[in-house]
């Protein structure tokens, strides 16, 4: 079971402004020298901030909720105003003051209805998203996947040089792993954003591996928070199934609008591949699992009248598991996406059409796919592949039925298109059409990338 949020603690210096003092004649007089303690407690959309002296004793406390009003003051204050008096509380730094800032911004409502996540998202889908990734089982099972943890780890130690004394922005940094990863490439700084509640987790990583000073793990989604300075590099793992799957890929590239004009993204870019295949057990396969419903005596009642909805819906479903290269009917296709150049709006209709050269005989009975992505450094160009001809990842590899199968001959060209259109649920309908060129008969499928059958 998820945990709540994480409670926040900041040092910082306090003091009480009446309303006379801010409109009085003559400069403020600073703040009281001594370092105060702040605790920020949050639970649901309120929090409690409690100041403490050293000696344990509250000197201020508030309940921080849509009603608070206050403002920022220069780069390391905050003022909060209650009734006549105001609290101004100075942090000791830019990405503390931004850290108490998003979650005030949380506990004020701000920007939700004009964020863009929200916008794009169903409520019911986000909490379910972010109770899964804030499992440190399903953390755990991402850091044991081998080759992406590797090969995260080698894209950025071996490009050591577009890390060293830079500052880097890791979007969904999950457990901190890749922000661990650019401090030991010699990262100056490291904000590391996660909007599950294993970003308490992330920060007790990030204590008890003595680092608090070199990453600073802001709760949030990166739609929702502000960071105190712009970014030299952004990495993240926003990959899903098929690439595009939980729509993250947008996350990842709004956070652009922290990125240095001449800054640097790992990943740089994404291929993902597709192909035709013949696997006439896998059809059979998925198609006798809606034979429970031609039953017209279970218990007495006839089921048959529904087995029809019932193919139809398994055939929805994209089939993730991998698969032998040889039921591979043609050469690829490939679709790239430059996430230094593509825009969010690019992934809400991407449209990839396809015209393959038969190399064999057979019926078709679905497209296989699979995505590579590249970390473009300075010094060398890193690939993480989900292809079925290199070793297995979690994302395994996606095929997608045809409703009726489609035979061609060596030689003819099967053409069509495949078009993901992205939903509010994270993820995408996929409408695949495919035609045989010599013979002009055609197949497709409508799927429903955010339930897949795992095989």
């Amino acid at each position: 079971m998820a945990l709540g949020p994480a409670r926040l603690q900041f040092r910082v210096q306090l003091r009480f402004v009446t309303e006379e003092q801010l409109f009085g004649p003559g400069p403020l007089s600073p703040p009281t020298p001594q370092s105060l303690r702040l605790e920020v407690h949050p639970a649901g959309e309120e929090a409690d901030a409690t100041v403490t002296d050293a000696d344990g004793v509250c000197v201020f406390k508030c309940l921080l909720n849509r009603d608070t009003e206050c403002c920022r003051v220069g780069k390391e204050s905050i003022l909060i105003t209650l009734g006549y008096n105001s609290a101004l509380l100075k942090f000791e730094s830019h990405a503390d003051l931004s850290s108490f800032s998003n979650t005030l911004k949380r506990c004020r409502n701000e920007k939700k209805e004009l964020s863009v996540f929200n916008q794009r998202t169903e409520e019911a889908s986000a909490v379910q998203y972010f109770q899964f990734y804030g499992c440190i089982s399903q953390q755990q099972n991402m850091m044991q996947d081998f080759v992406r943890t590797a090969t995260y780890h080698r894209a950025i130690l071996q490009n050591h040089i577009d890390f060293r004394d830079k500052i880097v922005l890791d979007v969904g940094c999950g457990s901190g792993i890749l922000s661990f990863f650019a401090v030991q490439a010699g990262a100056r700084r490291v904000y590391a954003v996660e909007a599950s509640s294993v970003a308490q987790y992330a920060e007790m990583l990030v204590k008890n591996n003595h680092l608090s000073d070199k990453i600073i793990v802001l709760p949030g989604k990166i739609e929702d928070i502000s960071l105190p300075e712009a970014v030299d590099v952004i990495i993240s793992e926003p990959m899903g199934y098929m690439l595009f799957n939980e729509r993250m890929l947008e996350s990842y590239l709004h956070s652009k609008k922290w990125l240095k004009a001449n800054g640097m993204m790992f990943p740089t870019f994404g291929d993902i591949h597709l192909a035709p295949f013949s696997d006439e057990q896998l059809y059979m396969e998925h198609y006798s699992r809606a034979n429970f419903w031609y039953q017209q005596c279970f218990y007495g009642v006839n089921l048959s009248s529904l087995r029809g909805a019932a193919v139809d819906e398994y055939f929805r479903q994209p089939i993730v598991d991998t698969f032998d290269i040889r039921i591979l009917m043609a050469r690829t296709v490939k679709y790239t996406v430059n996430f230094m150049d593509a825009e969010e709006t690019d992934l809400h209709r991407v449209e990839i059409p396809f015209v393959f050269q038969m190399m064999q005989s057979g019926l078709v009975h679905g497209l296989a796919f699979w995505f590579d992505v590249a970390f473009v450094g300075s010094l060398v160009t890193v690939w993480l592949s989900t292809a079925p001809t290199e070793p297995l990842t979690h994302w395994y590899q996606v095929r997608c039925l045809l409703h009726t199968p489609l035979f061609a001959k060596e030689g003819e060209t099967l053409s069509g298109r495949v078009l993901f259109v992205a939903n509010r649920r994270q993820s995408y309908d996929i409408q695949i059409v495919a035609l045989v060129n010599q013979t002009g008969f055609r197949s497709g499928n409508i799927l429903d990338l955010k339930n897949p059958f795992f095989r």
